[in-house]
C-alpha cells in the first residue's frame, strides 16, 4: 500500500460521522500503512480528488498547516511528509514503514520574509544607492 505526492485522503469519504480530517501526502509514501483518526483506519481507499465541504470537520490539538515528517525521527525511512488541511479532532498517528507517527513528528508551517536580513531600526545615516 502506497500513496503518492499530491494525494488526498479524507475521513469523511468512508466517515461521515467523524472529525474529517483531511491530509494531503507532500513527499515519500512508499511504506504508507494507515492513519488511525476517530478510531477509523484511514488506507488508499480514503484518498479523494479534491478537498470537500469544510462543514462538519472539527479540530482539535493539532493545528491546520502542521506538517509531520516521518524523516524527522527516523531518517532510514521512505520519508512520508504530511500537512494537516483540516479536522484533526481525533487524530492518533500515522503509520509508516512500521514507524508510528504522532503529534511529536509535528512541525509547524512557518512564513519568513523572502527578502534580506533586517536592518536594525538603530542604525543611522544614509541606506542603498538612491
Amino acid at each position: 500500500m502506497a500513496v503518492k505526492k499530491g494525494d488526498l485522503i479524507d475521513e469523511h469519504k468512508r466517515h461521515p460521522g467523524s472529525c474529517g480530517l483531511i491530509i494531503k501526502v507532500m513527499g515519500g509514501g512508499a511504506g504508507f500503512e494507515k492513519v488511525l483518526c476517530c478510531d477509523h483506519e484511514l488506507t488508499e481507499d480514503d484518498i479523494v480528488p479534491d478537498v470537500g465541504s469544510p462543514l462538519g470537520r472539527s479540530r482539535g490539538r493539532m493545528p491546520v498547516s502542521a506538517i509531520l515528517d516521518e524523516k524527522k525521527l527516523y531518517p532510514d525511512s521512505c520519508g512520508l511528509r504530511v500537512i494537516v488541511i483540516d479536522g484533526g479532532a481525533g487524530f492518533k498517528e500515522i503509520r509508516c514503514c512500521g514507524h508510528s507517527l504522532t503529534l511529536s513528528s509535528a512541525r509547524e508551517l512557518k512564513f519568513t520574509p523572502m527578502r534580506g536580513p533586517e536592518v536594525d531600526a538603530s542604525e543611522t545615516g544614509q541606506h542603498g544607492t538612491a
